[in-house]
């Protein structure tokens, strides 16, 4: 089912008279721009969204000589958007870190795991199906992935951590869901160094008079003359001093109207508005929960859909969407309902509310819907991991840049201390979190679970006897237990066993302990589903024709094509297909408004 949004398109340089006027103009005196492209136009391209996606295209423009406004509602200091706050995990094919690590990966297998994940079945050969172009970007991100995406960041000075983690490992076929070998690399540096040299590409350009910045410019209209994108109107609000995170404030003190023959829409997904994702909720994914914690900044709302939507864009595909199973209430929060999410290691045993055991696939790193649609199903909005210290030391992660200080600082000895104690981000949550239990014994541990819920689910001799049933297990190097072989698995891998998987032992080994229960919230973050746009990322409409003029990457796209992902995503290749699908629409864009 469609839901409309804006189409692409983009053709020729028209020159339309300033109708708006630029007022509350000290609101952005630190940041002048000049007088771009002629007495009646603005610049030859507006970028609205100063996130990951907007950045690269903006980058793109400039360096092909166009001159270009990036607009955005935040203020300076969330520039880079939700990219700023990522991991920084980037998917690649056959890459140096995997040939160290022993990893044999290549472009066919990389494409058997995207199509088995992806699972496009909305008219892939139809031109107007919504997963016609979806496919078509799928192809060409694996392409890029597995050619010049490292090299083309290498270039610009980016650098990875050598051991390659391996994110979705699937549902249990070689043809179906989840990434068959190690494919995560993470950004040496994190989300803030995927960032950095677009931004200083940005900046370059902004000094050299290429490029301008528009802060606290809220777009709430493209504006279309005789069928086509010729600019953007909306409201300045005021200054605002919020960090980076923070909610700004909305209270609007003037007006503005800039034009230009190309608008490209950058501005990110939804995953802040529980409102949108519940009503884009597929009922494949059971009941939308009634309480979710959130992984995005609170201006990821979602309001530039319907505002291309209105100027003749095509949204296809909004029932899909990735959220995660492994949310934690952050207890020093940034934005509302802040959430952490945990990047777990195959080890801990995983449990719904009741105290039942979750079955394949649902086992922590293997699938992350189909655990999300087991959760739903159970009739609560929350599951439990049941593990011990042994395991949370060396098996969990959390995401974001704030919460890895030793990646994100390019700190070696910091990064290096992992290795004999528990990494300080982990502690901190363990002592401070809402979400977990700590206990010597197991009774101890089911009566603080219990107590921390209020709901007294969960039954000390059913749980007693599923870990003693799955400990039973750890006394051969084989079994039958799917989670233990997925450990003895991962272990095989040397990144695994340097990094991410705990040597196999008992949970109720004394040794292995304290013993560890972690509540675990739904916790919202991707929109996989979008504005459809073909290879050049222009927009397109109802007809399949692009809107001439209107141009998106990013979130808002799909990533590419109004959903690259199809219902599911090997990992890594969020903040890669926003590089990917930024790149494609600048220079498209570049080239159409060339003279």
């Amino acid at each position: 089912m469609d839901h409309p949004i804006a189409p692409a398109g983009i053709t020729r340089r028209r020159a339309l008279t300033v109708t708006g006027g630029m007022l509350a103009g000290a609101a952005l005196a630190t940041h002048a721009f000049p007088a771009f492209a002629g007495e009646s136009q603005d610049a030859d391209a507006i970028v609205v969204g100063h996130g990951l996606a907007g950045l690269v295209a903006t980058a793109e423009l400039a360096a092909a000589g166009r001159k270009v406004l990036l607009l955005d509602q935040e203020p300076e200091a969330s520039l880079g958007g939700q990219a700023f706050w990522s991991f920084g995990g980037l998917f690649f094919v056959d890459s140096e870190e995997q040939r160290l690590m022993g990893v044999k990966d290549t472009h066919d297998l990389a494409w058997q795991d995207w199509l088995g994940s992806a699972g496009f079945d909305r008219g892939v050969a139809d031109p107007a199906g919504q997963d016609h172009w979806a496919y078509k970007w799928a192809e060409a991100y694996v392409d890029f992935a597995s050619g010049e995406k490292r090299s083309w960041l290498a270039g610009l000075g980016v650098q990875w951590f050598p051991i390659v983690g391996w994110a979705e490992r699937g549902g249990g076929l070689a043809d179906g869901h989840g990434n068959s070998v190690p494919r995560f690399h993470v950004t040496w540096g994190t989300g803030p160094a995927v960032v950095e040299p677009f931004e200083k590409k940005v900046r370059a350009a902004v000094a050299a008079g290429k490029a301008g910045f528009r802060f606290r410019h809220r777009v709430d209209g493209i504006v279309t003359t005789g069928g086509a994108v010729t600019g953007v109107r909306g409201a300045v609000l005021e200054p605002s001093t919020a960090a980076r995170g923070k909610p700004s404030s909305r209270t609007v003190i003037g007006e503005f109207e800039l034009r230009a023959p190309v608008v490209v829409v950058t501005s990110g997904g939804i995953g802040a508005n529980h409102d949108l994702v519940r009503q884009n909720w597929p009922a494949r994914l059971g009941t939308p929960p009634k309480t979710m914690i959130t992984g995005v900044p609170a201006h990821v709302d979602g309001r530039m859909l319907a505002i291309t939507e209105r100027a003749g864009g095509r949204i296809v595909n909004p029932d899909r969407m990735w959220h995660y199973t492994e949310g934690l209430r952050n207890y020093d929060p940034i934005w509302p309902g802040h959430g952490i999410r945990i990047l777990p290691g195959p080890s801990s045993m995983w449990f719904d509310a009741t105290g039942k055991r979750f079955g394949t696939p649902d086992i922590p790193g293997y699938d992350t819907l189909h655990t999300l649609g087991s959760i739903t199903a159970s009739g609560y909005d929350y599951s439990w991991f049941v593990t011990t210290q042994k395991i949370i030391a060396k098996e969990f992660a959390l995401s974001g840049s704030e919460q890895n200080p030793d990646l994100t600082n390019k700190n070696v000895w910091q990064l290096l201390s992992r290795i004999w104690q528990t990494p300080e981000p982990i502690e901190k949550f363990k002592k401070n979190g809402a979400d977990f239990v700590v206990a010597t014994t197991l009774s101890e541990l089911v009566a603080g679970m219990n107590k921390l819920t209020g709901e007294n689910l969960i039954d000390l001799a059913r749980l007693k006897a599923q870990i003693e049933a799955r400990d039973r297990e750890m006394d051969n190097p084989y079994t039958k237990d799917v989670q233990v072989m997925g450990i003895r698995n991962a272990l095989s891998y040397i990144g695994d066993s340097l990094s991410r998987t705990a040597p196999a032992h008992r949970i109720l080994d004394p040794s292995a302990g304290p013993l560890i229960a972690v509540r675990l919230n739904v916790l919202t973050r991707k929109t996989l589903g979008g504005l459809q746009t073909d290879l050049s990322g222009r927009v397109l409409g109802a007809s399949g024709e692009p809107v001439p003029g209107l141009y998106a990457a990013g979130e808002v796209a799909g990533f590419g094509g109004g959903g690259v992902h199809g219902y599911r995503s090997l990992e890594g290749t969020f903040l890669g297909g926003c590089l990917f699908s930024g790149r494609q629409a600048g220079r498209a864009a570049a080239a159409a408004t060339a003279t």
